[in-house]
């Protein structure tokens, strides 16, 4: 019981904080908001709305300046009288090539990056003796996709559309617009419409259009409600009418109609060449709040607080904060990864159970981490060794036996082919003992292999190849492709030949290989069965044992699939991470 009441003589953290707390912020904030109340309506309308014309006119500029930096991009094909000339001739053969490859594409390209937003640049050319080029579907376009890419297409392609039939008449130099086309609306996006234009002889002829999608949030960023004021509401109309873009939110149950000079003040500024209206509505409470007296008042006071927290406030606070820093910057390190930071405090309050309960607390997550960590390290290592040490044994054996035969049989020049295979094979396989290689040598690797089966079948099995370059940059682990290709040639056959096709490409931040077969396929069962072995039947060992390195390596999100039709074929899907590799690392 003595213990307990010696325990008591200090006054709580808490009532610390909450005595701080109502003398120095509670009373002062009460006394402020009494006399801010009083005041108020005696605010400067006419100062503050000199500011918010002139914020309105900031976010105006900007819009422009993005407006402008799209429109100057299209200048820059418009104007190129070189290029027009390129478009004239019409001649097909070299000079069509080198004029696309030479002139055009290199003044595309520095069209679409002479701005820094994310634009879709589509360029339609009249000249059908250029030849089409571009990303993905004309109907179903992506727009994201498609940024920083330019497309070219036939100027026919826009015959029927209706936004090009109504598109203005043409004045040189002047004709644009700004419009949501095609799929713009379903993208957020809105489109800088504009004419390629012949003027040999003295006639203005359309040869081309040029289409800029940008992203609406892009141009139209600058629009920030917040800058006018909390309750206020930024829209931005077209020459129609329609709102392109809208910062705020509209009153529940309350139309932009219904919003009145009353309530609101309306600030409007014009742009892109007068077509556009940005109108700004600020309600009048913001107006009121903006009062020279209640500003004078609340400074006044706040130079008198920090006055008295300066004088009063600072023997008090430097108790808790010296403190506080101490337990955050103890906090701080454990969060950085540094348990061995400690602290001492004198006494019996709060601030020393604390201390004592935090250094515990790190001596003993240095030593559980550092146990687990070790544990892991070992079992993933062991596990790692384990796995790759069952790659492909019998695969050796079975080539061993082929060149046995073709050694019986006479054939020198197979068997010189197959054992130079078998030794490029097994010498990429090793790979100086590296468990991570460059892609292009596990694609190496499995090309080697082929060659060895290729000189076992001859023409009955085909292969064929879809490879990104880009995926040269990127590593894997090594032999993940051969046993799927093993497989295809062991179990795949459905006649007298067999086609199978690698694929291997980037998508998004994975690497993802395919290997497929049109051979005899797997019923879904024993796809269950390979990934859901039943004991005492060994099943699908080899891919197992593909899928379980990959997660060992990379983490449960990747790995292998396999989809598959009976009597139609087999597809089988490995993911891994895009990781980049440096040259004098990994080669």
């Amino acid at each position: 019981m003595k213990e307990k009441k010696r325990q008591r003589h200090y006054i709580p953290f808490g009532y610390k904080l909450m005595l701080t707390y109502m003398f120095f912020i509670v009373i002062p904030v009460i006394a402020i908001g009494f006399f801010s109340n009083a005041m108020y309506q005696e605010s400067i309308r006419k100062h503050a709305q000199t500011n918010l014309q002139g914020t309105l006119q900031q976010m105006r500029d900007n819009i422009q300046y993005k407006l402008e930096d799209v429109e100057r991009a299209s200048s820059m094909i418009y104007d190129d009288y070189s290029l027009v000339l390129r478009l004239r001739h019409f001649e097909n053969g070299w000079e069509t090539y080198e004029s696309t490859t030479i002139a055009l594409r290199p003044k595309f390209q520095n069209a679409m990056l002479a701005t820094r937003l994310n634009m879709a640049m589509f360029i339609f050319l009249q000249n059908h003796n250029f030849n089409e080029s571009y990303y993905g579907d004309f109907e179903q376009e992506d727009l994201d996709m498609l940024e920083r890419k330019y497309n070219i297409y036939h100027l026919d392609r826009l015959e029927d559309l209706e936004w090009y039939k109504s598109f203005p008449e043409e004045k040189f130099g002047e004709t644009w617009a700004w419009k949501m086309v095609q799929r713009d609306e379903n993208y957020g996006r809105i489109s800088l419409l504009r004419r390629m234009v012949d003027v040999f002889p003295l006639e203005v002829k359309e040869i081309g259009f040029m289409r800029f999608s940008v992203r609406i949030q892009d141009l139209f960023e600058a629009m920030d409600y917040l800058k006018i004021g909390e309750g206020s509401l930024l829209l931005l109309k077209d020459e129609q009418g329609k709102v392109l873009y809208q910062s705020g939110a509209i009153p529940t149950g309350v139309s932009v109609g219904d919003l009145s000079e009353k309530d609101y003040l309306i600030i409007t500024e014009t742009l892109n060449k007068g077509k556009w209206e940005l109108l700004a509505y600020v309600p009048m409470t913001i107006m009121e709040r903006d009062s020279a007296r209640v500003s004078m008042f609340i400074l006044g006071t706040c130079v008198i607080l920090l006055v008295v927290f300066s004088i009063v406030g600072m023997f008090i606070s430097r108790y808790f904060s010296v403190r506080v820093m101490k337990i955050v910057s103890v906090l701080n390190a454990f969060r950085e990864g540094d348990l061995h930071k400690r602290m001492r405090y004198q006494g019996k309050d709060e601030f020393s159970q604390i201390a004592s309960a935090l250094n515990e607390m790190g001596q003993n997550i240095d030593h559980l981490i550092e146990q687990v960590y070790l544990t892991q390290i070992e079992k993933k290592e062991a596990e790692l060794e384990s796995l790759q040490a069952q790659v492909n044994p019998h695969f050796l054996y079975n080539t061993l036996s082929s060149i046995s035969r073709l050694a019986k049989f006479g054939e020198i020049d197979k068997l010189q082919k197959m054992v130079l295979d078998l030794a490029k094979f097994y010498r990429l396989s090793l790979n100086e003992g590296r468990t991570v290689i460059p892609i292009r040598h596990e694609l190496e690797q499995a090309e080697a292999y082929i060659n060895i089966q290729r000189t076992k079948y001859g023409d009955k099995v085909t292969i064929s190849y879809d490879l990104d370059p880009e995926i040269v940059r990127y590593v894997t682990i090594k032999l993940i492709l051969q046993t799927f290709i093993e497989n295809a040639m062991e179990h795949a056959w459905f006649g007298d030949s067999l086609h199978i096709r690698i694929e291997a490409r980037k998508l998004g931040d994975n690497i993802v290989f395919k290997v497929i077969d049109n051979g005899l396929g797997m019923p879904p069962e024993l796809i269950r069965r390979i990934f859901d072995p039943v004991e005492g039947q060994n099943v699908g060992f080899g891919i197992r044992n593909v899928n379980s390195r990959i997660q060992l390596h990379f983490g449960a999100e990747y790995g292998v699939t396999i989809g598959s039709r009976p009597g139609m074929g087999t597809t089988v899907q490995i993911v891994i991470p895009a990781t980049p590799y440096f040259l004098e690392e990994v080669d």
